[in-house]
């Protein structure tokens, strides 16, 4: 009867190897895929904060460009804005009836990307300063008094995987995230 135990139990020890190799690999990936996923879920709310307190601060401040700087600086190391990232301040003002169009944009760019709401008439070739904003923000701002304006913060992000399943994971994430807030 011992001897019979005895190769069961040696004839087994390969197999639990085996099994074990193979759980050990599935399990490494979720935790990859954990992490990974994470950290794009973390930039992404990181992203949300700054376009709201970007869009905030321009209505507050006296110019678009100290607001892009501002807004850089203040991702500090959560996301690296100046080497992987895009900022755009958008101002959109009422010029009265019915019309309204871009009157201040600035931009701090690492990558390439550029404003969904459109561009100031003049800047790098850009034809027309007729801005795409949302039915919601169109209807605040002409209800407002003429010259009033509406301040877009964009930011554009480069996501770089930390993680071995990089490959495995641009099928499932993109590359580059967006997040716009109006203000």
């Amino acid at each position: 009867m011992k001897t019979r135990i005895r190769r069961i139990n040696r004839d087994e020890l390969g197999q639990a190897l085996v099994e074990l190799s193979l759980a050990i690999v599935v399990l490494c990936v979720f935790v990859s895929g954990i992490v990974d996923f994470g950290r794009a879920i973390y930039d992404v709310q990181v992203m949300k904060n700054l376009v709201g307190e970007g869009s905030m601060m321009a209505s507050r401040s006296s110019s678009v460009a100290t607001t892009v700087q501002s807004v850089t600086n203040y991702a500090g190391s959560d996301i690296n804005l100046s080497t992987q990232g895009c900022v755009i301040v958008t101002q959109v003002t009422n010029q009265g009836g019915g019309v309204y169009q871009i009157t201040d944009q600035a931009s701090q760019c690492a990558i390439s990307a550029s404003s969904k709401v459109g561009c100031l008439k003049g800047q790098g070739g850009c034809q027309s300063s007729s801005a795409v904003l949302p039915p919601a923000a169109v209807t605040a701002l002409l209800t407002e008094p003429v010259g009033s304006s509406v301040y877009v913060t964009e930011i554009y992000y480069s996501y770089k995987t930390v993680t071995p399943i990089a490959a495995l994971l641009k099928t499932t994430m993109p590359s580059q995230f967006y997040s716009v807030a109006y203000y």
